[in-house]
């Protein structure tokens, strides 16, 4: 498969897993702070083993891009920020100068473009590995479902 189509399959890759994760975090997220969101609990949960596995700096990079590449579909996203320890700051802002729909459009988008890295960076293997054992007691195998592809 030449490199263009690669590159598209794995943006549509990202995107999917993302929208999976942030489904599996808002369900998960009833009994988190009020007013925090699937994105930011997302970047938070992921941020430990990419540490492990880049360091803080590595980390702070990776989500930097990814950051900078969502700002470019998701304008209201200028309002967040990648604090020195690679955590995310901005949600009361973000929250404040928008609307919660387009909040959440933004999240998505950021952590579609963190997916789409990994998946550039370490590969669908390791990027799916790395999600499991983030999420274990979700099913995230890599392959949608006849439902999904249905929805």
């Amino acid at each position: 498969m030449p490199f263009t189509e690669k590159v598209i399959v794995s943006l549509s890759e990202a995107r999917h897993l993302a929208q999976r994760l942030l489904t599996y975090e808002a369900v998960a997220g009833d009994n988190s702070e009020p007013g925090e969101s699937a994105a930011f609990r997302v970047c938070a949960k992921l941020r430990r083993p990419l540490i492990r596995l880049a360091g803080v700096a590595g980390f702070r990079s990776l989500l930097s891009r990814a950051l900078t590449l969502a700002r470019a579909e998701a304008p209201s996203l200028s309002v967040v920020q990648v604090a020195a320890d690679g955590s995310l700051k901005g949600l009361d802002e973000l929250l404040s100068q928008t609307d919660k729909k387009q909040a959440k459009d933004g999240g998505g988008i950021l952590i579609a473009q963190l997916i789409g890295l990994l998946l550039t960076f370490i590969g669908e293997g390791l990027t799916l590995r790395l999600v499991q054992d983030v999420w274990p007691e979700a099913a995230f195998d890599g392959r949608v479902s006849e439902k999904e592809k249905n929805a």
